[in-house]
């Protein structure tokens, strides 16, 4: 625990700052509103009697103050939000309580600070999260698309969106009757192929940037697992950032693979996984779990992303690869859902990607 003259707690929105100030030597606990701009902030902290400790919560506005509080000396502690307790008894929320609350919980130093990334790790993770909105839009677009299909009484007989499926869809706008409909149709159709582009577009420069340096040893490193590819490997290592911070055993943990528990005395009882962390790695890694079902049989693409990696690197990634289809064959012959299985090979996954990614080579 740090010891600072002043404890200062912000509650930060869009256009306000509420402040809650702390004096730990005379106990006084006061409160000022404050305008929204990093620079006035900045300064006005600077005018409290130091050494000063500052928290916040992560939220919509960024990790923008705390990197500016950093260079004048000022210890910044930006809050989990979902991991800030609350009594049950606590009824009433305002900006200025909160404020003041986080002043208190500073001081004696029981807030759960998450890790600040640099500028060229935000920059990244945007790019990683501008790709996901793609992603999720065109699933969207594509879902309206075939529904207008269906309620026509329209449906493709073999996989969807192949290429075979593509040149029917484009047969198809003749065929729909009365005009209206074909410019509805036409219209859902310029939509799946316009997010479509964008998703390329993204997919291009995740590429590009995953291929220099800082992510390029990282990625190549996670490419040697199965079912981890160029996107994935950029995602999951830009999610999670400085992976020193973990352990094999307690990745898993961040990233919400682990099940829930009501335990109390000799009563043990485990649900569901928490699903607390990052949703976006928690889901690449779920993905890349399905993979390792099939026997190993490695393939061409992994054993071009293996080719030039060390061999301390690739041993240790074929290993892992060997282990998690054991763990899907165990599972399955202890007749366990595939739903519970992945998550299982999921957490499983998460520490051999650790493992690969602190290994010096």
């Amino acid at each position: 625990m740090v010891l600072e003259r002043t404890s200062v707690g912000l509650d930060v929105h869009a256009r306000s700052i509420v402040a809650g100030v702390l004096d730990t030597v005379t106990g006084q606990m006061w409160s000022r509103r404050l305008p929204p701009a990093t620079e006035a902030v900045v300064a006005w902290i600077g005018s409290l009697p130091g050494p000063v400790g500052v928290a916040y919560e992560a939220g919509p506005t960024g990790f923008g103050l705390a990197r500016a509080l950093q260079p004048v000396g000022v210890r910044c502690v930006v809050v989990a939000p979902s991991k800030l307790e609350r009594p049950p008894g606590d009824r009433v929320k305002t900006d200025r309580r909160d404020a003041e609350r986080l002043a208190r919980l500073l001081h004696i130093g029981e807030l759960p600070a998450v890790r600040v990334p640099t500028e060229l790790e935000e920059a990244a993770r945007d790019l990683v999260r501008a790709r996901e909105d793609a992603r999720a839009d065109l699933m969207r677009a594509r879902h309206r698309l075939s529904k207008l299909l269906l309620r026509q009484g329209l449906v493709f007989e073999g996989a969807a969106w192949t290429q075979a499926h593509q040149r029917w869809l484009h047969t198809q706008s003749q065929q729909l009757t009365p005009s209206g409909l074909r410019v509805a149709f036409d219209e859902a159709d310029g939509a799946v192929l316009a997010v479509q582009a964008r998703r390329d577009r993204l997919d291009a420069a995740i590429v590009e940037v995953a291929m220099t340096p800082p992510w390029a040893l990282l990625v190549g490193r996670l490419g040697c697992l199965r079912g981890i590819g160029m996107l994935t490997g950029f995602g999951l290592a830009v999610e999670i950032g400085d992976w020193q911070r973990f352990t094999g055993a307690t990745i898993g943990a961040y990233l919400g693979l682990v099940p829930t528990e009501q335990s109390s005395g000799t009563q043990r009882v485990q649900g569901s996984i928490t699903k607390t962390g990052n949703s976006h790695a928690r889901r690449l890694l779920v993905e890349a779990a399905w993979h390792h079902r099939k026997p190993y049989r490695p393939s061409r693409a992994l054993h071009a992303r293996q080719a030039g990696q060390p061999a301390p690197v690739r041993e240790r990634a074929e290993r892992g690869n060997r282990r998690l289809h054991q763990r899907w064959s165990r599972l399955d012959a202890r007749g366990k859902r595939s739903t519970i299985s992945v998550v299982a090979v999921a957490r499983e996954l998460a520490g051999w990607c650790w493992s690969l990614a602190v290994l010096e080579a």
